[in-house]
């Protein structure tokens, strides 16, 4: 089996440089690497060139048109049976592309996805920020988990697709946005088996500083009604719970004003919550720091993606 690895870059050369290394590790070794430079003002190719003699890889340059596109411009040029497909924050472990390859071949999927995790190296905000989009005491624990709630609808991170995928239902018709996800859906629609392929685990940094992350959580929240004007029997009861954590929040800072009383039981809710995430996080990651950071993270990831889906929600929904 051939992969075709492709990687969109818009402005972060330093990333893709540790990327690019991490690919050099590779026990399985047959695949080529296409990096699809989306309109960056900070170009890669010095960076590219490096590794020239190291991988069978691909440098192209198109104006700025966003990641989904970026992808579709990859597809159009990949030789491989499979397309898979990065981010650039990510670093891969030695062993994946050979995972995915053994996985493959005794069970047929036309499309999969694997988890996420903290690499060792990663920063503390890191960790708690990774902590925050994996855990199941946030809406992080239907990303990437054997037991997903539906359909499992793989994402843009750590995502790969056939060719016969590719032929028959085309790239991605959004850029951004929830555009992995709709791309899911329709090839689900299609008629193809999509899974999870749980040992094919990628280290995704996010980002690296909770001002980077809230951004980047408001634009989810964003995306997911966005996914919901396409596809509305996508829109799950657990996708309101950043919605409802905004309001519950909004409402225990009132009643601490206004009505101590109901303030007493709200507060001790409030705390009984994060208390949970402080132990749940200080068990996995072994690091009382981290812990702590883990309340900050993922209070930051239900308060910014619940403010970006109620936003979107009265804007599209409500006012159409």
């Amino acid at each position: 089996m051939f992969f075709s690895i492709i990687i969109p870059l818009y402005n972060r050369p330093q990333e893709i440089d540790e990327l690019l290394n991490s690919l050099t590790k590779q026990s399985y070794l047959q695949f080529e690497v296409l990096v699809i430079e989306d309109g960056s003002t900070l170009d890669a190719q010095e960076i590219v060139n490096k590794y020239a003699n190291l991988l069978d890889i691909k440098y192209f340059v198109k104006p700025n048109a966003g990641q989904g596109f970026a992808r579709n411009y990859g597809f159009e040029r990949a030789k491989g049976d499979f397309f898979v497909i990065f981010d650039s924050d990510c670093l891969i472990p030695e062993d994946y592309l050979e995972i995915v390859k053994d996985y493959l071949f005794e069970h047929h999927l036309d499309a999969y996805g694997g988890p996420d995790a903290a690499h060792h190296s990663f920063t503390s905000v890191q960790k708690a920020i990774s902590y925050a989009m994996t855990s199941p005491f946030t809406t992080g624990g239907i990303r990437g988990n054997a037991k997903h709630i539906g359909q499992f609808h793989p994402r843009s991170f750590n995502m790969g697709v056939s060719r016969e995928v590719f032929e028959k239902v085309g790239g991605f018709v959004l850029t951004r946005l929830g555009e992995d996800i709709e791309y899911s859906i329709r090839i689900h629609n299609n008629g193809f088996k999509i899974g999870l392929i749980l040992g094919a685990k990628v280290y995704h940094k996010r980002r690296t500083s909770f001002y980077q992350f809230y951004n980047q959580l408001h634009f989810f929240g964003r995306a997911r009604i966005n996914i919901y004007k396409h596809f509305p029997a996508q829109l799950k009861l657990v996708h309101f719970f950043p919605a409802v954590f905004v309001f519950a929040f909004i409402f225990t800072l009132l009643m601490n004003c206004f009505y101590a009383p109901l303030a007493y039981i709200c507060n001790f809710i409030m705390l009984v919550y994060f208390l949970m995430i402080f132990f749940h996080s200080w068990q996995t990651n072994k690091s009382l720091k981290v812990a702590f950071l883990s309340i900050i993270a993922a209070f930051i990831q239900l308060g910014a993606y619940g403010l970006g889906f109620i936003q979107d929600f009265i804007k599209s929904v409500v006012f159409k």
